[in-house]
């Protein structure tokens, strides 16, 4: 279980001095080597939050010149503070929240003698004082860096798959408390759900899979005027690499700036899915689509990667 890693990264998290920096070092005392932090600016260069990503290498992965597939897993967050207009940690913030306890966990288990077969590479950002913004149902973090450059960033030519965390509370799609997982996105296709990532899921959380609605609109770039249902499908605009959105959830709509809306079980399930995903995808025993399917939908009916793009302009 995670329980001591999220709330540990929780205490790093729930302050208005939290930063990358302190994350960094709680991370190297685990044993992290290979951390990049670096600060990413608005194009006005006024608003700014903390990049960081973790790479943690497995037995048989790249950094180890082995062959074993590499998981990206991205903490999918406006911010985890809207100071000043609101104090404390917001339910936004959840996405980081998993996906750091996730970095923190396959740290310890390092230390411990247990290591993955593939690399698994963490990255999300830390701001503790991200805009709200006007969203239908519920109002929404905002973002203090577009979302082309978050992309830029978290999403890597090494990751060949992709786990995508994030709060997902602000609608009507989902509805039941803990996590639920997409249909797999690549190359501008929703495929469907990957029948070993529902056997994960079924085992890690002792139920049935809880699988979430997504739309083309989704799976289209933020920027182009249409409606999301919130960024956790983005990371598939920039990659051809298969891309799953690991949704936290809750029965009832939960604005994302809202405080005292994080539950720790639901953060758990889902950063403990993760680690699962991640010993499987490793081994080569999850894959997230079927290649050769996937090869034959194309034969049939063309590329859609168009729908990376932002279309055509009016």
């Amino acid at each position: 279980m995670l329980i001591k890693q999220v709330i540990q990264v929780y205490d790093l998290l729930d302050r208005a001095d939290a930063s990358g920096k302190k994350v960094k070092e709680y991370m190297e005392s685990l044993g992290a080597k290979d951390i990049i932090l670096e600060k990413l600016h608005d194009e006005d260069d006024t608003k700014t939050t903390d990049y960081i990503r973790i790479t943690i290498p497995g037995k048989n992965g790249k950094v180890m010149k082995g062959n074993s597939p590499t998981l990206g897993v991205l903490g999918r967050l406006g911010g985890i503070g809207a100071r000043p207009e609101v104090v404390g940690y917001v339910s936004d913030g959840d996405g980081a929240l998993a996906a750091l306890a996730v970095a923190a966990k396959l740290l310890e288990m390092q230390l411990n003698g247990d290591y993955l077969d593939g690399d698994v590479i963490i990255c999300t950002d830390i701001n503790p004082n991200a805009p709200t913004q006007p969203h239908d149902p519920v109002p929404f973090m905002g973002s203090a860096i577009k979302m082309d450059t978050i992309n830029k960033a978290e999403v890597t030519d090494d990751m060949d798959a992709i786990l995508c965390i994030d709060t997902t509370k602000g609608n009507r799609i989902i509805n039941h408390r803990g996590f639920a997982i997409s249909p797999t996105v690549k190359d501008g296709y929703i495929l469907r759900v990957s029948e070993q990532v529902l056997d994960v899921y079924q085992i890690v959380t002792g139920q049935l899979p809880k699988v979430f609605a997504i739309s083309i609109q989704d799976i289209t770039p933020y920027g182009n005027g249409i409606y999301h249902l919130n960024s956790i499908m983005q990371p598939c605009t920039v990659t051809s690499a298969p891309v799953i959105g690991v949704a936290i959830t809750a029965e009832t709509m939960v604005p994302g700036c809202a405080t005292g809306a994080s539950h720790f079980t639901d953060v758990e399930a889902a950063a403990r899915f993760t680690i699962e995903v991640a010993k499987q995808f490793g081994k080569g025993n999850c894959s997230f689509y079927d290649p050769e399917e996937f090869e034959l939908i194309q034969k049939k009916y063309g590329s859609m990667e168009h729908l990376k793009t932002k279309g055509a302009s009016d």
